[in-house]
């Protein structure tokens, strides 16, 4: 596999299709241990949203929760 004059490269098709790289799949390539690694984007950043529900529960366990869910 070569990089082009403009930076791209071409994935294989078997690994494309193993790894469910569809067309407009976004993905993200990133420097782990001095070496390059492409992945999916994923679909929500947990940082985002981290404590956002932080003093809006109920203070129920998530068993009794479940229970009332159930109508028990």
């Amino acid at each position: 596999m070569k990089i082009s004059e403009r930076g791209q490269i071409t994935l294989p098709k078997k690994l494309r299709d193993r790894h469910g790289l569809r067309p407009n799949t976004e993905v993200e390539i990133v420097e782990v241990n001095h070496e390059i690694v492409l992945r999916k984007k994923s679909r929500m950043n947990i940082d985002a949203v981290r404590g956002i529900l932080r003093g809006k529960g109920t203070g129920a366990t998530t068993d009794e929760i479940i229970e009332q869910l159930r109508g028990r």
